[in-house]
């Protein structure tokens, strides 16, 4: 009997570099890999969206518009590019009105896209069907998807075979035009013979003909035995990575689903030799490169939290951007819980970066001190419906810390009537900062990417947070104290890595100009100023880069205004302030790198 052949599609350019490096890597780097497995005959590749749409305005000063026009002129015409959208969410943490839904498909359709997967993490099928209408409308591919997890141990009430064929059935019910389907576990915790149950019951019921993919990561330990489970009920492709980004918190390596094949009814389509050359050189492509230790790593506590293997390295890159890795732990401890009394959405970006952002907060500020925006928004219904109630203690103090109603209206028809949401709102961000070119792409920019997509078209980015060995600074040989040369300079126990070079120095990686002269002259900048016994400092509330200052010195200020907002984590957080007062001194300017408790300002 013939064996029965399984679709691949290569995720090492969009998903491998989400789950290994933050999403942080630079066009030029990986596209003679890219080029290599098009000469190795693969013809089906993830090529953007999801966080490698904001990754490369982000961190890597590269539109990722730039980076699509590119991966298509590399392989070619013919090859299938696909991309990851999020619903209503399209490729940004927040969702978005209707008129960027389907700008979004228009953009990726006009930079030679030619599928788009798009999910949903609350299996809200309402949260589908513009988007796919949209994706469809544009002449793309529409893969719809039915989002998966393992509910943490003890937990019931979604997330088994009959809650995927209910949302299976919602999708063919509401009639979201569409070309195939995936079955997306990002977190590869769900159990192989769930998957098996769940392939060989979608089956059943769509028309024989539909593709089925299924896709997963080896976080847990258990994506390899899944995908096989996948293509003995039916699946006709699964998606496959290569080492440098495979294995651990990546989709597993296409050569261990080969072994794993190896005397089954089935084969892979790909040549397993040319693949393991085109391996060789992604490797070296990546050499520069920094691996973080967990994205190697099958993690056994991640059934716990569930944390997925995108948003994992995600974190821990920001954490360690923020000097917060000490916290890890403990975050993926708490986030066992925000799990448990959210109502379930499925653990993929947005809703996977809610929880770990709550979990983040519940431990820095105390647990249910802070909600996020993103997970107190979520259990509100501001995101559509979780597929089983939050816990209504949570709902009530979400909406008492948050001053938010729970609401059921549709998310889709909110944006709409949200003037700070939409092309129009976009436009008007573009004006403000002086730019006057309204393409399609410079708007779906400024709203998918808010003050960094800004930032990016004004020249302003800079490269940051690319893990690279040839970017880390270089060890400087110690100087006498007051010349040139690298210092670690303790201020108040902090400690502050600082290099002078003749009339620079270079703080935590920012450059300032500095003069120094002999004796004291006291200036009212720069400083935080104590002038009288009263005065009051303005303290960071975490490691955090400074996003805005919205104070002056000399400015009035009541209690409880805000003076600054600061980013860590994906997070904007506000600074208040404590008392009623005049700023007598500001330390800090947008753009800086500032350490938890450090004193941004003072009040008299």
């Amino acid at each position: 009997m013939a064996k029965k052949t399984i679709h691949i599609m290569n995720t090492a350019f969009r998903d491998g570099f989400q789950s290994v490096y933050g999403a942080r890597v630079f066009t030029k780097d990986f596209m003679p890999a890219v080029k290599v497995c098009c000469e190795a005959g693969q013809t089906h590749f993830e090529a953007g969206g999801g966080a490698r749409f904001q990754a490369p305005f982000f961190y890597c000063n590269e539109s990722a518009f730039d980076m699509m026009d590119t991966f298509r002129e590399t392989v070619g015409p013919d090859a299938d590019l696909q991309t990851l959208a999020r619903g209503i969410n399209v490729v940004s943490l927040d969702s978005q009105s209707r008129d960027i839904i389907d700008l979004h498909a228009k953009m990726f359709k006009k930079h030679g896209m030619t599928t788009i997967r798009n999910f949903d993490a609350l299996n809200d099928v309402n949260n589908l069907i513009d988007s796919g209408k949209s994706i469809m409308k544009h002449g793309l591919n529409h893969e719809v998807v039915v989002t998966m997890m393992e509910l943490p141990p003890g937990c019931s009430g979604a997330h088994d075979v009959e809650f995927y064929m209910k949302t299976l059935q919602d999708i063919l019910d509401a009639k979201i035009p569409f070309t195939s389907v995936c079955f997306k576990d990002a977190s590869g915790t769900s159990a192989p013979k769930k998957v098996y149950e769940t392939i060989k019951a979608a089956r059943k019921i769509l028309p024989g003909d539909t593709k089925i993919a299924f896709h997963s990561h080896e976080t847990a330990g258990v994506a390899t035995m899944g995908y096989v489970a996948a293509i003995k009920a039916g699946a006709d492709q699964v998606d496959c990575s290569l080492a440098p980004a495979s294995g651990g918190t990546c989709q597993p390596d296409v050569a261990t689903l080969w072994h794993a094949l190896r005397g089954e009814d089935y084969e892979l389509d790909v040549d397993i030799d040319k693949m393991m050359e085109a391996a060789n050189v992604f490797k070296e492509c990546m050499e520069d490169y920094i691996i973080p230790p967990e994205a190697l790593a099958v993690e056994p506590m991640i059934p716990w939290s569930p944390m997925p293997g995108g948003a994992l390295t995600a974190n821990t890159q920001m954490m360690r951007d923020n000097n917060l890795m000490d916290k890890y732990e403990d975050c993926i401890k708490a986030m066992g819980e925000v799990v448990r009394r959210g109502g379930f959405a499925t653990s993929v970006t947005p809703v996977s970066q809610f929880y770990f952002q709550q979990a983040f907060n519940n431990v820095m500020f105390g647990p249910w001190e802070k909600f996020a925006e993103g997970y107190g928004k979520m259990i509100l219904g501001y995101f559509g419906k979780t597929p089983c109630e939050p816990d209504p203690e949570l709902v009530e103090l979400a909406s008492e810390k948050m001053g938010l109603e729970p609401t059921t209206a549709n998310p889709v028809d909110l944006n709409d009537a949200d003037p700070d949401k939409g092309v129009d709102a976009a436009k008007k961000m573009l004006d403000e900062a002086g730019i006057s070119d309204h393409c399609d792409e410079n708007v779906f920019i400024a709203s998918c990417c808010k003050q960094k997509g800004i930032d990016f078209l004004l020249g302003k980015a800079v490269v940051n947070g690319v893990r690279k060995k040839s970017l880390m600074p270089k060890e400087e040989k110690a100087a006498a104290p007051g010349g040139d040369g690298g210092y670690t300079v303790s201020v108040n126990g902090k400690k502050f890595a600082v290099e002078v070079k003749g009339d620079t120095a270079t703080i935590n990686g920012k450059s300032y100009d500095i003069g120094i002269q002999d004796g004291v002259e006291t200036s009212g900048t720069g400083t935080v100023a104590h002038e009288s016994a009263d005065s009051v400092e303005v303290p960071a509330p975490m490691n955090a880069k400074v996003i805005k200052v919205l104070v002056n010195a000399g400015d009035h200020v009541n209690e409880g205004d805000v003076l600054f907002i600061v980013e860590a984590m994906k997070m904007e957080v506000e600074v208040k302030a404590s008392v009623t007062g005049t700023i007598s001194s500001i330390a800090v300017e947008a753009g800086a790198q500032v350490t938890s408790g450090e004193a941004l300002a003072s009040i008299n």
